[in-house]
C-alpha cells in the first residue's frame, strides 16, 4: 500500500472550482485503469443540484475533496441524508455516502470516510450505506467488486482495491447487486420456450412493443405496472405518471423501440420489460462533455458507430399474473425480435441477492452469465448493534 502524505487537507466543496475538481479527482485516479469510461460532467453535478434534483425535498448533501500538501489529487466523497431513504427493517436513521474515489491509501479513505460520518452523526444518522446515490437506486449505486467491464452509462466504476478501503474501515456487506449477460442472438432454454407456448394459447394476452409515437401512453402503462409490481420492496417509492411521462421524453433519442415490451390482458397492462441500448457505447467518446457541439459529435457518433449493446434497466409484473408463466411469454417474444436485429450483447442491470424470485427468473431462462456485481455495505456508528443483511423479499 502506497505511503500517505504527512500532511492532507480536507476541502468541503463549495465553489464551481472546487465542483469542477471533485469530478477531475474521479478522472485522475481511473484514467489508466482499463474499461473506464469517463461519467458525463453534467450527470454529476445533477446530483448536487437542488434545482434538478428532486432528493432535496426531503434531505440534503454536501461532498469534500481530498488534498496533499502540495494539492496532489488523492480523493473525494460525498455524503447524503434523506428522510425517504429506508430499507425494509430499518429502525434507527441512516444517512449514505456515494461517489467515493481514493488513491490505494487506507489512511487517505479513512480520512474521507470519518468526515462523511461526522457529518452525517451531527445531521442525526445512525449509520451509513455506501456507496450509494443522492435520488433513485437505478444510478450511481454499489461497489463494483466482481466484473470490472466498461460500466454501463451511470453505472459506479472502481478499481478492485476500494472494497478493501471500504472494508478495512469497518463496513460490511448489505446487500450485492447482480448483473447477468446473455447472448441475444442465442435461444432460450426449452422450458423457457414451453412455458412461453402454453401462455400464448390465451388470447386475452398480447405482448407489443412500444411506438415512439405513443410514448406518453406507454409512459402510463409503465407507471401503473410498476407501482402495482415494485412500490415499497427494498425502499421504492410509488412513481407519478408525470415523471415517468419526462423520463421517456428525455430518453426518446436513444430508444430503441423493438427492445421495449409490455403485455396486456385484455387491454389492461399487467408486465413490462425495458431494455435500452447501452448509450455508454457512445457517451465514451465524448470526454465528459455535452454542450452544443458535443451533442452534435453524440449524432454523429451515433449514426457512424453501431451499438451492438443494449440493457435491462425494468422489469415487472403486477401481483396478480405473477407465477403464471408471463414472464415466459414477456421474454420470449422480445426475445424472437431482438434475434433480428444487430444486437449481440445484453446486460440485466442489478438485481439485488435479496430479491432471490427474480435472480432465479433469470438464471432459469439460460444462455446467461453473472456478468458483475455490485456490492452496498452498511457501518453502524454503534459498533455494539447487531449488524443485520438485507432482510430477503
Amino acid at each position: 500500500m502506497p505511503t500517505a502524505p504527512q500532511n492532507m487537507k480536507l476541502i468541503e466543496v463549495r465553489t464551481p472550482a472546487e465542483a469542477d475538481l471533485f469530478i477531475e479527482i474521479n478522472v485522475y485516479i481511473h484514467k489508466n485503469i482499463p474499461n473506464y469510461i469517463r461519467p458525463l460532467n453534467k450527470d454529476i453535478d445533477q446530483v448536487f443540484d437542488p434545482k434538478l434534483n428532486k432528493a432535496f425535498r426531503y434531505g440534503n448533501c454536501t461532498r469534500w475533496i481530498l488534498l496533499s500538501e502540495d494539492n496532489e489529487k488523492l480523493g473525494r466523497i460525498a455524503a447524503f441524508v434523506n428522510k425517504r431513504y429506508k430499507s425494509k427493517g430499518d429502525d434507527f436513521p441512516v444517512g449514505g455516502i456515494g461517489f467515493f474515489d481514493c488513491v490505494d491509501n487506507q489512511v487517505a479513505a479513512d480520512m474521507l470516510f470519518d468526515v462523511a460520518k461526522h457529518w452525517l452523526i451531527q445531521n442525526g444518522m445512525e449509520a451509513m450505506d455506501g456507496p450509494i446515490n443522492f435520488g433513485e437506486r437505478d444510478t450511481w449505486w454499489g461497489l463494483v467488486t466482481e466484473g470490472f467491464h466498461e460500466p454501463m452509462y451511470r453505472m459506479n466504476f472502481n478499481p478492485p482495491y476500494y472494497a478493501a478501503l471500504f472494508e478495512s474501515y469497518g463496513f460490511r456487506v448489505f446487500f450485492h447487486q447482480l448483473c447477468f449477460g446473455m447472448d441475444p442472438q442465442k435461444d432460450l432454454t426449452g422450458k423457457v420456450v414451453q412455458r412461453h407456448n402454453k401462455v400464448a394459447e390465451d388470447t386475452a394476452l398480447q405482448a407489443r412493443h412500444i411506438e415512439l409515437k405513443n410514448l406518453s401512453k406507454y409512459a402510463h402503462d409503465f407507471t401503473e405496472i410498476y407501482n402495482k409490481a415494485w412500490s415499497g420492496h427494498g425502499g421504492m417509492k410509488q412513481l407519478r405518471f408525470e415523471q415517468v411521462n419526462h423520463m421517456f421524453k428525455e430518453m426518446k433519442a436513444v430508444i430503441d423501440p423493438r427492445l421495449i415490451w409490455f403485455v396486456y390482458h385484455q387491454e389492461t397492462p399487467i408486465a413490462m420489460f425495458v431494455n435500452i441500448p447501452d448509450v455508454n457505447q457512445w457517451f465514451k467518446y465524448l470526454n465528459g462533455k455535452f454542450g452544443l457541439l458535443d451533442k452534435l459529435k453524440f449524432l454523429w457518433i451515433k449514426r457512424t458507430k453501431p451499438n451492438k449493446k443494449f440493457a435491462g434497466i425494468a422489469f415487472g409484473i403486477v401481483p396478480e399474473f405473477q407465477g403464471k408463466g408471463v414472464d415466459a411469454f414477456l421474454i420470449v417474444e422480445t426475445g424472437r425480435l431482438v434475434r433480428t436485429t444487430h444486437y449481440t450483447e445484453y446486460e440485466m442491470q442489478w438485481i439485488g441477492d435479496f430479491n432471490p424470485k427474480m435472480v432465479n427468473l433469470v438464471r432459469a431462462l439460460g444462455n446467461n452469465f453473472q456478468s458483475r456485481q455490485l456490492t452496498t455495505y452498511r457501518y453502524i456508528f454503534d459498533r455494539t448493534r447487531e449488524f443485520k443483511r438485507h432482510p430477503i423479499l
